[in-house]
């Protein structure tokens, strides 16, 4: 499949993106690792990218997408959107800029196509490492923060800037103090995880959704195989000729939903960019949504603070 047959979401902002992207979340991953799967990626179709300053991928996805333009397998950097994330340990308002800096730096980039606050709470300034202890937990200074990622829009550092693990609470009192509002808020969101809280809460205030860990991250160290082995969802691809993944991802599509996919086998990147010329029935939708619900936080204490 070619990128022009991958629909794109417009944001509220009037940039758009295609609707699905590749996920880059491979903590202690080799770099050449990824770099190869993101050449992968794209000659399969893939144009956008999901990394995150925690994830220590930007430099091989960086290095990848040189590549890919040395290659000519895309025309411009223009082709491509890149989405990265501001980790909570630089969730502070003098922090932001310079750690969207970083990330340029390592991108190879001039600019993201989405930045996100990653979390929605921050760490004390003392605090070292990736993961500080929930001592070290800090409150989110919102207007702050907030206001330092509206000048990496207004500075051409991010095209389109959002937020990540935000649930309606935390929305809503950013949007009391945002200049510039959200534009997406990347969340967990599968059959298991339908999200209709805070779905319909985003549909009503103009932000879009993007679903991670769309088929529950299997065989990650937050993930299960909840999706996978779903008895419904097996019977009705089986019904339909598809795998459980393409399953998963067709419903995340038929919601209005974009979602990052991470897979680096080339044979399951191709398999989820094939969910766009068939559909669900409505039977289908209704065993789907009598799924049993639960989030992967309340199986991970990691995961607790975005409940």
């Amino acid at each position: 499949m070619s990128d022009n047959n991958i629909p794109r979401v417009v944001l509220p902002d009037g940039n758009s993106m295609p609707v699905i992207g590749l996920g880059t979340s491979a903590l202690q991953t080799p770099g050449e690792v990824t770099k190869t799967a993101v050449l992968e990626a794209i000659k399969v179709g893939y144009r956008h990218f999901d990394t995150a300053s925690l994830y220590g991928t930007e430099q091989p996805l960086g290095e990848a997408m040189q590549e890919a333009l040395k290659l000519g397998l895309v025309g411009s950097r223009d082709e491509l959107f890149i989405t990265s994330k501001l980790w909570f340990i630089d969730a502070h308002p003098d922090r932001v800029v310079p750690a969207l800096q970083k990330s340029l730096g390592l991108l190879k980039l001039e600019y993201v196509d989405l930045y996100l606050i990653h979390m929605p709470f921050s760490s004390k300034p003392e605090s070292n490492g990736l993961f500080p202890s929930q001592e070290n937990i800090a409150p989110l200074d919102i207007k702050g923060v907030w206001s330092a990622i509206e000048d990496c829009k207004k500075l051409g550092l991010a095209k389109s800037i959002g937020v990540s693990n935000f649930p309606v609470r935390t929305l809503d009192a950013l949007l009391s103090v945002a200049t510039i509002p959200p534009c997406l808020n990347q969340v967990e969101m599968n059959p298991t995880c339908q999200q209709k809280e805070l779905k319909a809460y985003c549909k009503e205030k103009d932000i879009l959704i993007t679903a991670y860990s769309p088929l529950g991250a299997p065989g990650s160290w937050w993930g299960n195989n909840r999706i996978m082995d779903n008895e419904t969802l097996n019977d009705i691809a089986k019904s339909h000729g598809k795998t459980v993944a393409q399953v998963a991802l067709r419903w995340l599509y038929e919601q209005g939903v974009g979602f990052i996919a991470k897979s680096f086998n080339k044979e399951r990147m191709k398999q989820n960019l094939e969910i766009f010329d068939w559909s669900l029935s409505e039977h289908d939708l209704e065993k789907i949504s009598k799924i049993k619900q639960i989030r992967l936080h309340q199986e991970n204490p990691m995961l607790e603070y975005i409940a």
